[in-house]
């Protein structure tokens, strides 16, 4: 078959930027891809992963739904028999121990979101109560912090900023923003600009920084706390602005005054003056943005470090104007929690870990399960995830896995988790479907995408709109009585669909039923086949309320016609559409009270008593800091099942830097066992001056077992789930303390 040469456009589904891209398409592969030029956000820009997409698009793929039999093994049965068992499974739990014994898992593959807005219905028809997902095993820490600190998320505008600083973060590898690696580019040519890193390692963002802070693995805090006490010692704060926009400065300022910098510096082992003259390069900048990452979200002391970053860009007045933090506009509400402090708030049923944002955090999911305590958890449904691989501890996700009454997982691959279900749902591809992302967080003029098919699905699959629907309806939840009255206002037109549907939402158990709803009714008055994306109509009229004046700058109106308006865009632009064109005002009218505070006194308390903590130091069992999962050139998230993806590093070596390797003496290419407190691993080494002594880091997205045996190392069969933030619960995987030991020296 000949290649289509028509150029479709769609998206790259490898880290949230989904930047926009075009293929071109052979029977069921992606054959050329490239930059798509007109996305409103991307602007043709690609990173060399995205054009390996096909290993995504065709590895390990599943045909048909599969149940597992009592030897353990998989049989394929017809989807009739696989909801009608599942909902009879999903219901007898609910009946014996309560819907809130039924746990949820994922609905957010990245850039696979679409299916996950569905998944709120199938929780209601069962009476699930608890969820979690990756942001509960990275983002939970800052969540909670930027809710009492501002009572919204917030971005940074890196492409207009006179100083970028980023803590933890290498986004010339995992990006995190449009077009990252061009813009690192620009702020690093122009004399003008600065760009500051905060980060244990030489990375390829350090590379190209003016300041590149190479701290101590584990002592972020301290550095974070020295950068915020020269501000203050030095009169550094914009203090003409904290007075007008910030709460709890004086609870702060005595704190940040007493912080004995050169000591501070000396523990995170950089240059006080380098501290100093950062401090001072922030200060005296117009514009500054921030970005925090895994680096110190996945550290100790991480929740702490998170409220410490904020100080340092809230107290010298980036916030609301060009180049600085914002709130954007959005078409989730994912990360808005309000936040609680720690004794309060929802909290999960076996162990009261706090519940950040609606998520159980991830390293108490086994705690959940293995246990004889009633409330457990007894049924899972893992939705477009991995946490049989993602999770610390993988062993014991195992073990919590088989240990449940049912397990169901939706996915479009066998995937490490999918082994261990008892039955497994077969989805199209991202590029087989109707899929978007609701990671949108550009501005002033923020990006959505609908993204179209461009292949179709092969027979015997069923998306998980449809997967969600057929659930809901074989509990009884819903039925042809609800959807009729809705169906026959559909075919009258929106407006009479609206009035129809709307009054129905003041009921709180319909409302939680609303995706399925939408897609059975609204769903099919779609055009070309966009059913899925009959739940963005409710979005789009609530994004049409809360951000009016974004909406209409856009131009799309007001009032309802805005709202359809916005939705019929969403559903004609292929390429991604503007859906709100702010002013810089914007951000402070998004948040819930008209100041910032600072003053958060559990977190404060921490900070004023650094000065008594023992600074985290090398175990002389495990003399070495691992940071398992470092984000790489040919690294990606575990939807890249194929190893052959990988231009370069294909076995996923141990970087350890020059001074380690003359010790133990060993070279690259050399084979070395790594030992944790969780297990061990024998892997390749590469030998790097980019890594401090005693610091080691292995890569993401290895150890999948794809046609074959693994590949490289999976990360989380060296972790643990008791290694966590005392805050939030989110894991230490950038801090496991590890031992090396030679196996075998490279062929010469």
């Amino acid at each position: 078959m000949n290649a289509d040469a028509s150029w479709h456009p769609t998206a790259c589904i490898l880290c949230e930027c989904n930047c926009g891209i075009e293929v071109q398409v052979e029977g069921r592969s992606l054959v050329k891809i490239r930059g798509d030029k007109r996305h409103p956000a991307s602007a043709g820009y690609t990173c060399n992963k995205a054009l390996r997409l096909d290993h995504y698009q065709n590895a390990d793929r599943l045909d048909s739904p599969l149940r597992r039999r009592p030897d353990g093994t998989f049989e394929r049965i017809d989807w009739d028999t696989a909801i009608t068992e599942i909902a009879a499974r999903l219901t007898g739990i609910k009946q014996q121990y309560g819907g809130e014994t039924i746990f949820y898992y994922g609905g957010g593959g990245q850039g696979n979101h679409l299916g996950g807005a569905y998944s709120t219905a199938t929780m209601a028809a069962f009476g699930a109560r608890y969820r979690s997902s990756a942001l509960a095993q990275e983002k939970t820490g800052e969540f909670w912090v930027n809710a009492r600190m501002l009572g919204a998320p917030h971005r940074a505008d890196f492409e207009h900023c006179e100083v970028a600083l980023f803590i933890g973060k290498n986004p010339y590898q995992s990006h995190g923003f449009p077009r990252a690696r061009s813009v690192l580019k620009q702020i690093a040519k122009d004399p003008t600009r600065s760009l500051i890193v905060v980060d244990p390692v030489r990375s390829d963002t350090a590379e190209l920084a003016d300041f590149h802070l190479q701290v101590r693995p584990g002592t972020d805090l301290w550095l974070l706390s020295a950068l915020a006490g020269t501000l203050v010692q030095e009169g550094l704060v914009d203090s003409d602005w904290i007075a007008e926009h910030v709460d709890g400065y004086e609870s702060v300022e005595p704190v940040l005054r007493t912080v004995p910098v050169a000591e501070y510096a000396r523990i995170a082992d950089v240059p006080e003056d380098l501290v100093r003259n950062v401090a001072r390069r922030i200060a005296r900048a117009d514009s500054v943005a921030v970005y925090e990452d895994l680096g110190i979200q996945m550290n100790r002391n991480s929740t702490v470090a998170s409220y410490v970053e904020k100080l340092l860009w809230v107290l010298t007045g980036n916030f609301g104007k060009p180049g600085t933090a914002y709130v954007p506009s959005n078409l989730s509400a994912i990360g808005r929690d309000r936040g609680s402090p720690a004794g309060e708030g929802p909290r999960s049923p076996v162990v009261s870990a706090p519940i950040i944002s609606g998520l159980v955090p991830c390293n108490v999911i086994a705690d959940e399960v293995l246990t004889e305590h009633p409330a457990r958890y007894r049924a899972m449904i893992v939705e477009s995830s991995n946490p049989a691989h993602s999770l610390a501890e993988s062993a014991r996700m195992r073990e919590a896995l088989d240990a449940l009454d049912l397990c169901v997982v939706i996915d479009v691959a066998m995937t490490e988790t999918a082994r261990h279900a008892d039955y497994v749902l077969p989805t199209p591809t991202q590029f087989e479907k109707f899929e978007c992302t609701f990671f949108t967080f550009d501005f002033p003029r923020n990006i959505f995408h609908l993204r179209h098919p461009v292949l179709p699905a092969p027979p015997g699959l069923l998306t998980e709109p449809e997967i969600h629907a057929r659930l809901v309806e074989e509990s009884g939840a819903l039925g042809e009585e609800d959807y009729a009255p809705l169906r026959s206002a559909a075919e009258q037109g929106r407006e009479a669909f609206a009035q129809a549907f709307l009054p129905l939402m003041a009921d709180p158990g319909m409302r939680r039923l609303a995706p399925v709803l939408l897609y059975r009714t609204l769903g099919p008055t779609l055009p070309g086949g966009a059913e899925a994306a009959a739940v963005l109509w409710a979005a789009a009229h609530q994004m049409a309320l809360a951000n009016a004046d974004g909406v209409r700058n856009a131009g799309y109106g007001e009032g309802l016609t805005a709202g359809e308006r916005l939705f019929d865009a969403i559903l004609s632009g292929a390429h991604g559409i503007v859906t709100t064109d702010d002013t810089y005002d914007a951000s402070w009218q998004r948040l819930p009270r008209p100041r910032l505070n600072v003053d958060l006194p559990e977190l404060l308390e921490v900070v004023a008593g650094l000065v008594d903590r023992p600074a985290p130091n090398p175990d002389p069992e495990f003399p070495f800091v691992l940071s398992a999962g470092e984000r790489r050139a040919f690294t990606a998230n575990t939807i890249m099942r194929d190893p052959t993806w990988r231009k370069r590093d294909a076995s996923g070596d141990l970087r350890l830097s020059t001074a380690d390797a003359r010790v133990l003496g060993i070279d690259s290419g050399d084979r070395v066992r790594l030992t944790t407190r969780a297990g061990s691993a024998e892997v390749q080494v590469q030998v790097t001056d980019a890594m401090r002594a005693g610091h080691i880091s292995l890569p993401n997205g290895f150890g999948l077992t794809s046609t074959g045996a693994a590949v490289g190392v999976a990360p989380n069969d060296l972790t643990r789930t008791q290694d966590r933030d005392e805050w939030v619960g989110t894991p230490w995987h950038k801090y496991v303390p590890a031992r090396i030991e030679v196996v075998a020296a490279s062929p010469s």
